[in-house]
């Protein structure tokens, strides 16, 4: 054999050797590009870390419908004319309407529902409002006649197991009767059976006591009797 035969015969596996070895290499590289694709497109639906910390991409109010209260979504859809103002020491609210122009109905009645909220910011805009609103002028003849549909809010919030939820309602009580005065004596008994059970807590039972003789000022002497019936150990302002 000659030997410009047996040169053509190394150089052609010489070829084939290299063609084959960059077809492996491109291979791959093609299966390292598609495993970096499919896992940039699973890490797009995840959040980053950056997001986690990020106050600005908290949603507050990013809890299902199923999982929020009748509250919370009135408040997110709008139906509460304040909304939270966060303070470097203290919140306040800020009214879109000011407090003496709000309708009490259904305003005061939905804040009166919230006052057994437990997340924030609900719990603030809820006891803060109702607070609000019965402090400004003619309070006590606007709400006068919605007592009856504000009456069951309430005595759920005084019914609740957690204790900021009965003094959040156990305030709002005296705030109701401070603005409608012996408005409230036709239904301050509806309220008495859970505070009579609160009276149980010595935790609990000056701070009751001191609401109850504040009730009992604004509602005058015929007051006494109701609140002895449901809570005997009771001491009066006028004992």
């Amino acid at each position: 054999m000659s030997s410009s035969t047996t040169r053509k015969r190394k150089d052609s596996s010489t070829s084939s050797g290299k063609s084959s070895a960059g077809s492996s290499r491109s291979s791959a590289g093609s299966s390292r590009a598609t495993s970096g694709g499919g896992s940039s497109s699973h890490s797009g639906s995840k959040p980053k870390p950056s997001d986690v910390l990020n106050p600005k991409t908290i949603d507050p109010f990013s809890s299902s419908k199923k999982n929020q209260s009748a509250f919370a979504a009135v408040y997110a859809n709008g139906g509460i004319p304040c909304r939270l103002m966060h303070g470097s020491v203290k919140h306040k609210l800020a009214w879109d309407t000011p407090p003496e122009q709000v309708a009490f109905d259904p305003v005061l009645i939905t804040l009166a529902e919230g006052i057994r909220e437990t997340v924030h910011p609900y719990t603030f805009v809820a006891r803060c409002g109702f607070k609000e609103l019965l402090e400004t002028s003619g309070s006590g003849e606007k709400a006068v006649s919605l007592l009856p549909k504000l009456l069951n809010p309430l005595k759920q919030a005084l019914s609740h197991s957690d204790s900021t939820v009965f003094e959040a309602g156990l305030d709002a009580v005296v705030q109701l009767s401070n603005a409608v005065g012996p408005g409230l004596n036709p239904y301050i008994k509806n309220m008495l059976v859970p505070l009579a059970k609160g009276m149980m807590n010595k935790k609990m039972k000056d701070k009751i006591t001191e609401s109850l003789q504040q009730i009992e000022k604004n509602g005058g002497k015929e007051l006494l009797p109701i609140i002895k019936a449901k809570i005997p150990t009771y001491s009066s302002i006028y004992s």
